[in-house]
């Protein structure tokens, strides 16, 4: 990795795990490409068919806190590997 690069890097590690996150969703999205509005759209009725079978079921799922505690450790070790 070139010094510059890993000079951000460095930089990014040391902020939250939420501002991290973000950077990571905005990176993601700009070597995406262009957006594809029928991919777009069947995945938004894809969530609302989701959403809709949870309301009617009452299943709440889990709160984000609750994922994020046990996910993070699990992705924090991968990543010391």
């Amino acid at each position: 990795m070139a010094n510059p690069a890993r000079k951000v890097l460095d930089d990014a590690l040391a902020l939250t795990p939420d501002e991290r996150l973000e950077i990571a969703a905005e990176l993601m999205a700009s070597v995406d490409g262009a957006s594809d509005p029928d991919w777009e759209r069947a995945w938004a009725a894809e969530l609302q068919r989701r959403v809709r079978e949870a309301d009617a079921s009452g299943d709440r799922g889990e709160s984000w806190d609750a994922v994020r505690a046990r996910l993070f450790p699990r992705l924090d070790a991968r990543a010391a590997r």
